[in-house]
């Protein structure tokens, strides 16, 4: 696992108020960080003036990012960040979860950082947004950013799956844990686990008359609980903060979320592409849109991103 030195920060000219920015000055407050300004920029309408020269096209779209990129300097002016090294990056890109990307890949980021909001689903299965583009192809942390505030002594909580035997599953569950750890101890809050396992398939108890339900429920629920455990004690958490329910992750991840009021949950992310994609999607973006906190996901170690320089 990295730590997170090297902060890209997306920045949305629409939005009045810059969660993104105002997470990564809290962050940069409490840990050394250098932090990169971007934004991505587009307009189809210069494309397409045929009266200017492509020459002139071009001085009038670097005009815009110069007049951008003071923008920029302006958001951080407002700020005391002295101590902080500040970058700033405007790019000319039709795709922003691609320009986003290329830029991790070029320069090397240990964390991209986003502000975000609710998503219309059926808009979301026909056109992706730029958030669960990143979920899925971002090869580093993405910290999807809302309103929800980061007190001190809160709760962070990773969101795991530990009743699995599958080795890159595993590999995933202690990288999620230990990013926990890490922002508990940045945020001087508590790491809290939780494990979602299936309910008792109703179908079976109807097609097998000896299957028993409840010795299944109770079977499943003792092997989630003991696999739990043994990844907290290996990650210094204690019994206490781990919490293991019935239930699909996507209704209980963000059930329990509310009911301690966490300030942030970590998740793993798979990059499920094509059609699966669009039509299944991942845990995580069914998560981000019912909750109120923050939500980092993180790729497994041996992700390949589709994406190149």
């Amino acid at each position: 696992m990295n730590t997170f030195n090297k902060l890209l920060v997306v920045v949305d000219p629409t939005e009045e108020e810059q969660k993104a920015l105002l997470r990564a000055i809290e962050l940069a407050k409490k840990s050394p960080v250098t932090l990169t300004l971007f934004l991505s920029i587009y307009d189809f309408s210069y494309e397409m003036t045929t009266m200017l020269s492509a020459d002139e096209r071009d001085a009038m779209k670097q005009a815009v990012i110069g007049d951008r990129t003071l923008w920029l300097e302006e958001l951080i002016a407002q700020q005391d960040l002295k101590a902080t090294p500040i970058d700033y990056k405007v790019v000319w890109h039709n795709r922003p979860y691609e320009s986003i990307i290329k830029e991790v890949l070029f320069n090397k980021y240990d964390l991209v950082i986003k502000g975000t909001h609710a998503h219309d689903t059926l808009k979301s299965v026909i056109f992706t947004p730029t958030d669960w583009h990143l979920l899925r192809k971002c090869p580093v942390p993405v910290l999807l950013v809302k309103e929800h505030a980061w007190p001190e002594h809160g709760k962070i909580l990773a969101a795991v799956s530990a009743g699995t035997d599958d080795s890159e599953h595993k590999n995933l569950n202690t990288q999620i844990t230990q990013y926990a750890n890490y922002m508990a101890k940045l945020l001087h809050s508590e790491p809290h686990l939780v494990n979602a396992y299936p309910p008792t398939p109703v179908n079976i108890a109807v097609e097998i008359p000896e299957f028993d339900p409840q010795e299944y429920n109770s079977s499943m629920r003792q092997h989630h609980t003991e696999s739990l455990a043994k990844l907290a004690s290996e990650n210094d958490i204690v019994s206490s903060h781990c919490h293991v329910l019935e239930g699909m992750p996507e209704d209980v991840i963000p059930r329990l979320a509310q009911e301690m009021d966490a300030e942030l949950i970590v998740i793993g992310t798979v990059g499920r592409q094509g059609i699966s994609a669009a039509l299944i999607g991942n845990t995580a973006e069914h998560v981000i849109d019912n909750v109120e906190c923050d939500l980092l996901a993180v790729k497994p170690d041996d992700f390949e991103c589709p994406i190149k320089i």
